[in-house]
């Protein structure tokens, strides 16, 4: 399949923090992968100013539904939010 949606999420994590951050990536990229319908890819980008994590998936649709899954909402959202320093910037985007 063909990404089509990227779902991109913007965080500012202080330097300290950004090993917790790293971590809750990498134990949920492979169940993502796996279960998540429509998901495709999934990377972390790092600058010294944020991190983010950018997901490809087949569809918008897809992509905005994950928002809503069990996952995102019970096990990546709670193992963030005690990292940010301010509220994550979250965007889809469909490419043309």
């Amino acid at each position: 399949m063909k990404v089509t949606a990227y779902l991109e999420i913007t965080m500012h994590i202080d330097p300290a923090n950004r090993p917790a951050a790293a971590k809750v990536y990498t134990d949920y990229r492979g169940p993502f992968l796996d279960t998540i319908p429509g998901a495709l890819t999934k990377d972390l980008l790092v600058r010294d100013e944020d991190v983010q994590v950018l997901h490809g998936f087949d569809s918008a649709d897809h992509a905005q539904a994950y928002l809503s899954s069990e996952m995102f909402q019970t096990d990546v959202f709670v193992g963030l939010k005690p990292l940010w320093s301010t509220d994550p910037d979250v965007r889809i985007y469909t490419v043309a």
